[in-house]
């Protein structure tokens, strides 16, 4: 660096208590409306949230917890799930979100690795927090009641009513904010610990409109869970943004979110392929129960999104966004926003683009790379392994186990096979552990889900692979039917067979009432092969 030049910018520190100072500033009147387990709504604003959040952070400091002290919520989208999201980071503790879908030895595990001392549980859930309670011994058990009895160690009111608000401390923002752990799928769930400053940079380019586009125009519903990857970090978008924010609780029927849309306003709504395919299906069968004139765009992300849910939603005037990420992203990584020059192109050319995962967000840098270690070309043909890095994209896991999921030189290895087209923009072909090999040749089980879920007759599918003593594996096939329609094996393989080969269709076709899926609502492709690879 030449020493005659030195920056003339003030080193100021990307916190999440800058986020929290700014809605408790600038946002004070937003509303933060809650629906509450038993249905109800509660509505309040983020200038009480982040008053409350002071109070808070004064209760838990009593009760001793300190800085990178690792605070548990076992919680749904609420407005006190928001005030310890303000709260546990600003005051320098971590806020360790769990997943009360997950098997109690699964959330014994989690407690116990991330070393919780304190933990938050809504009253709905105590059952949950009951069936792994024994395996921590944690120092303050704290109960938001909604009954008026304290059910308890501590009473989450009573906590507050009794401290005085605290000034927020100055903190590094390399200090560790937040916690989430990973699905499991593949082993025991490891730990992602996201800093400060990672969380505050994943904020403003989320808010970016060409990302998920949050200002203070908007009314976001994350029904994306607030214990899943940050809710996909828009309740800190919409805070720094001034954006209304809509929690819907527990309640996350198709019915219910489709009610929250129409009663709040919603602009934007985000969570998994599962929950909008069954919204798809209500929307269908009553298209004039709900009007949703100022629902702009359901993000949509965990799963690559088939067309026909793209053109669903179409036929209702709503639009699908396609986002890609992982928890160890926090977890944006690519948003597929159509290109200008699409604006005035063809139908289907504007749906084979829109089906993909889209572009790299900005800081977050992308390569793929073959079986043998090369980077692949952006020619959209060759296949490789996806990696990335950025600046909140996760450099190890808690404990440093999972060494195998980085490269050498510092890469994080997403487990997504993908192509990638000359301008960057990523089409996920699999899963590294989904694809089929099939006498030498890769089969994308993505590409035959999606051509089948376009059936008129299907609403979900999944393609595994099974054994074969000839080709080593075949791709087969598990599919539920829409209500009251029927398909055959030979229909659906006549359907794929208008985009596949002979050798790449499934040689099995079996039918199921539903599709396991996993606590994230992601199809659980491990219970299927358990299912039927030896039937």
């Amino acid at each position: 660096m030449n020493p005659d030049i030195a920056s003339g910018s003030m080193d100021h520190q990307l916190t999440l208590t800058g986020i929290v100072e700014r809605a408790e500033r600038f946002h004070a009147g937003q509303a933060v409306i809650s629906r509450r387990p038993s249905g109800a709504v509660s509505r309040t604003t983020f200038g009480a949230c982040a008053s409350r959040a002071r109070r808070l952070a004064a209760a838990l400091r009593s009760l001793g917890v300190g800085v990178g002290d690792r605070v548990a919520t076992l919680m749904w989208n609420q407005s006190e799930h928001l005030e310890l999201y303000f709260a546990v980071p600003a005051m320098g503790a971590v806020i360790h979100t769990l997943n009360p879908r997950l098997f109690p030895d699964e959330l014994g595990f989690i407690v116990n690795d991330a070393g919780d001392t304190v933990i938050v549980v809504d009253e709905s859930l105590l059952e949950v927090f009951e069936s792994f309670r024994a395996t921590r011994d944690f120092a303050h058990i704290i109960v938001v009641n909604h009954s008026g009895e304290a059910a308890g160690t501590l009473d989450y009111e009573t906590l507050l009513a009794h401290a005085e608000p605290v000034e927020w401390s100055a903190l590094d923002e390399r200090q560790p904010a937040a916690m989430c752990y990973t699905s499991g799928t593949t082993g025991r769930p490891k730990g992602v610990v996201y800093s400060h400053r990672a969380l505050v940079l994943h904020s403003l380019v989320s808010a970016l409109p060409d990302q998920l586009a949050v200002s203070a125009r908007d009314t976001v519903l994350p029904v994306v869970p607030m214990f899943h990857a940050n809710a996909w970090g828009l309740p800190y978008a919409a805070a720094l943004a001034g954006a209304r924010l809509v929690l819907p609780g527990p309640r996350l029927d198709p019915e219910s979110v489709l009610d929250l849309c129409a009663n709040e306003h919603v602009t934007m709504t985000a969570g998994v392929p599962t929950v909008w395919m069954g919204m798809l299906a209500a929307l269908d069968a009553e298209p004039d129960r709900w009007k949703l004139p100022e629902l702009d765009r359901l993000i949509v992300g965990g799963a690559a999104v088939p067309q026909s849910m793209f053109e669903g939603f179409d036929r209702h005037g709503l639009t699908v966004v396609q986002a890609w990420g992982m928890t160890e992203t926090a977890p944006l990584g690519a948003v597929c926003r159509l290109p200008e020059h699409l604006d005035t192109g063809g139908q289907d050319e504007r749906y084979g683009y829109r089906t993909r995962q889209g572009v790299a967000s900005p800081f977050v840098e992308i390569r793929a790379r073959d079986d043998n270690g090369e980077t692949i070309a952006w020619d959209d043909a060759a296949m490789g392994e996806l990696e990335v890095r950025g600046p909140w994209v996760t450099g190890s896991y808690h404990g440093g186990r999972g060494a195998e999921n980085f490269t050498d030189d510092g890469w994080f290895r997403t487990g997504d096979v993908v192509r990638i087209d000359p301008h960057g923009c990523i089409r996920i072909c699999d899963r590294s552990k989904d694809l089929v090999k099939s006498g030498g040749e890769w089969i994308s089980s993505v590409d035959l889900e999606n051509q089948l879920m376009s059936h008129p007759s299907v609403a979900q599918a999944a393609v595994i692979a099974v054994p074969d003593d000839r080709w080593g594996e075949r791709p087969l096939a598990v599919v539920v039917l829409r209500d009251n329609a029927t398909a055959s094996p030979e229909e659906l393989r006549d359907h794929l067979a208008e985009e596949f080969a002979k050798w790449q269709l499934p040689d099995r076709v079996e039918f199921v009432a539903a599709l396991p899926c996993s606590a994230t609502g992601k199809f659980k492709k491990s219970e299927l092969r358990t299912m039927f690879a030896t039937a």
